[in-house]
């Protein structure tokens, strides 16, 4: 009987590894041949990958501070009371949360639901809600933003805020849904709340694939960047470490840890280099308290909002630089805190320490846009290295000095890995500045016996945040575990992010954002105060990245107008008066215009009948197999089947005591004979 036990057991497994039917594909071809490429092979094509949308402005009506909301438990939230993150100051905001849906008709959350920004990504209908389970993720961290007021419940930090839940993780979960669920309506959402990761064992490195964030990249709030926020992790009890973990170490990311009431770490969370900044969370994993680290992340997430309101020409760079300068330590308990060549004191466990939202919007207000974003790469070591115990490697960096790529202040740093060990977890790999400032890649983590290594993993840190980067940098690979290793360093590149510009000499101006001259009818801004520039609905004292200063004091307002979508900066619409160009392009300086992008994952196709015949013979090479085995299972298990139920039809006693036990054709023909005899 195993093998009738077996056969199911197969079909199951072949049923889970079935692929779905939807593809997400880059092909660098026309728009024609990609049509007759999808007819070719029975898809529809649904248009480019990488899209732009147009950010709408949000509008809301600001609370007077001293309205306090009449909710009871209010006296019982720690987090915004007793240690304050100021953000009381700060209320009215817009939020969307990915993860696993939202109880929409909540008392507490039906008033601020928002349609536009709900979608359940499995089944492909606006209805978000999930099925009930007591402790559903969306349910705790939604009430960040639950309405003020109401007598009911607590009071959301942004209680004027839109709530709007992407479910996306009550089933299999593809490439294709991570894409679609932080860009979905993107012009009416611009930041994406995530609780939500790879699974958290202390052994596991898996992050995104490309294309979802290269989409997030491209089409985000108008070229200005969509703004994610990601808990650091939860697997803290399991030795995890955020920077294997590629959605909260990336490093478009706002990646958010949390302290306890003790201002101690909570024991849950995960350390490493990509945190950010922290907020107060609970110290249990009580459904009372401030859950996990997916609650910090959705409460910065919902001040980021405020900060857009406050300033919406805010880039995803601004974002993070806003973030990182009114964080502070502030008598947060860690041993291992220490201050970076430009001044900053950061942590593992921390980032650059507590977010005050006070402090943060009132910054984004007076915010201009940074440099663009410059790129430097090093190829460290040109051939393999053994590993057989400690590796230190020492070398210069000129931060690509006295070319196009030159960076003055780092931003994001990446170490880029390919290395095979015998036991992974064993290692601990460390990362020292020119200037000092440490950052430890990647801890110890006892339950990891893998013996896979790294392919081509980058490890990300913030902790050397505008220091500059020329000068010595040192690698250190430390052997930790009590086993005897061995291994091969077969790549390591240092990947460098920053700007030309000096950040640490920027000083920030006095002239507020909100300096309108002519107001509509309807409240919106028309005309700013000399010499600001009007740019959706703000005033602001120059353009960001993608807009031009148009007009003058006399004859016409001061607007910001968009560039032509090729170039950076510019100083005018047309695609021949480019500045600068995005990253990937170079600029020409006689002709003033952008190459076309050059992107590192390209490759020229041609698509043609050939690509036909080569998805086909793929589709049966990998899919073949798994057909053929389920079929030779399936039959397998019917033959066995049958055998069993012929040999005990054979071995049935043949007596006329049991003629009326038989229902077959051989049965009904004796109990006739029987009955004929009897009469």
């Amino acid at each position: 009987m195993k093998l009738l036990w077996f056969g199911p057991a197969v079909l199951g497994l072949c049923i889970a590894c079935a692929t779905t039917n939807s593809w997400a594909v880059h092909l660098n071809a026309p728009p024609e041949h990609v049509e007759r490429f999808a007819g070719k092979l029975g898809f529809h094509s649904l248009g480019k990958v990488f899209w732009f949308a147009q950010q709408s402005k949000k509008t809301g009506m600001r609370r007077d501070p001293a309205s306090q909301p009449n909710d009871p438990p209010l006296t019982k939230q720690w987090n915004l009371r007793t240690f304050d993150p100021n953000v009381r100051a700060t209320w009215a905001v817009l939020v969307s949360i990915t993860d696993d849906g939202m109880e929409e008709s909540h008392l507490d959350l039906e008033e601020n639901d928002d349609p536009q920004t709900s979608y359940n990504m499995n089944s492909n209908d606006p209805n978000s809600e999930p099925r009930y389970t007591p402790m559903k993720v969306n349910w705790h961290v939604g009430g960040v933003t639950s309405v003020a007021s109401n007598r009911a419940c607590a009071v959301g930090v942004a209680y004027q805020a839109t709530n709007g839940g992407i479910q996306m993780l009550d089933s299999h979960v593809t490439d294709l849904a991570k894409a679609k669920s932080p860009s979905f309506n993107q012009q009416h959402t611009d930041i994406c709340s995530a609780g939500w990761a790879p699974e958290d064992n202390g052994r596991i490195v898996k992050g995104p694939s490309t294309l979802p964030y290269e989409a997030s990249i491209r089409g985000g709030r108008g070229d200005l960047g969509s703004i994610y926020v990601w808990g650091c992790g939860n697997s803290g009890t399991s030795h995890g470490n955020c920077d294997l973990d590629g959605y909260s170490s990336s490093i478009q990311t706002l990646s958010v840890s949390s302290t306890t009431e003790s201002r101690k770490s909570a024991f849950y969370i995960e350390l490493c280099a990509a945190i950010l900044t922290a907020v107060y969370s609970g110290s249990s994993l009580h459904r009372r308290t401030v859950v996990g680290t997916s609650a910090p992340a959705h409460l910065v997430a919902s001040i980021t909002a405020l900060v857009l309101e406050a300033n919406p020409a805010l880039t995803w760079r601004d974002g993070q630089h806003t973030t990182i300068q009114p964080s502070r330590p502030s008598h947060l308990r860690s041993d291992d805190w220490q201050t970076n060549g430009a001044g900053r004191p950061v942590s593992h466990y921390y980032g650059h320490g507590r977010l005050d939202a006070g402090k943060l919007v009132h910054l984004a207000r007076k915010w201009t846009a940074v440099h663009p974003q410059r790129k430097c790469m090093s190829d460290v070591i040109t051939r393999p290295l053994e590993l057989h115990g400690n590796l230190i490697l020492k070398w210069n960096e000129t931060a690509c000095l006295r070319t196009r790529n030159w960076i003055r202040s780092l931003e994001h740093i990446r170490a880029r890995l390919t290395l095979t060990y015998t036991r992974h977890g064993d290692l601990s790999i460390v990362l020292i500045s020119p200037l000092g400032a440490q950052s430890t890649l990647v801890t110890i983590r006892h339950s990891d016996a893998s013996t896979k290594g790294y392919s081509d993993w980058a490890l990300t840190s913030f902790h050397s945040w505008n220091e500059d980067p020329t000068g010595e940098w040192t690698l250190q690979i430390e052997k930790r575990g009590y086993w005897p290793t061995s291994g091969i360093l077969s790549k390591f590149q240092l990947e460098l992010y920053g700007t030309r510009e000096c950040m640490r000499a920027r000083r920030v101006g006095r002239t507020p954002v909100w300096k309108c001259l002519i107001l509509s009818s309807n409240g919106s801004c028309t005309e700013c105060t000399y010499p600001l520039y009007l740019f959706e609905n703000a005033c602001l004292p120059s353009c960001p990245p993608h807009y031009y200063e148009w007009g003058n004091s006399t004859q016409s307002p001061r607007r910001c107008q968009s560039c032509h979508h090729t170039c950076h900066t510019c100083f005018g619409h047309r695609e021949t008066n480019c500045l600068d160009c995005p990253p990937f392009s170079t600029l020409d300086p006689q002709l003033s215009t952008c190459s076309t992008p050059s992107y590192p994952w390209d490759h020229q196709t041609e698509v043609g009948e050939s690509m036909k015949w080569s998805g086909l013979i793929l589709g049966i090479l990998f899919g073949g197999p798994l057909v053929l085995a389920c079929f030779l299972c399936a039959a397998a298990w019917a033959v066995h089947g049958i055998i069993q139920i012929r040999t005990a039809a054979r071995s049935q006693p043949r007596g006329n005591e049991n003629f009326g036990d038989f229902r077959g054709v051989e049965g009904a023909a004796l109990n006739e004979l029987e009955e004929s005899h009897s009469l």
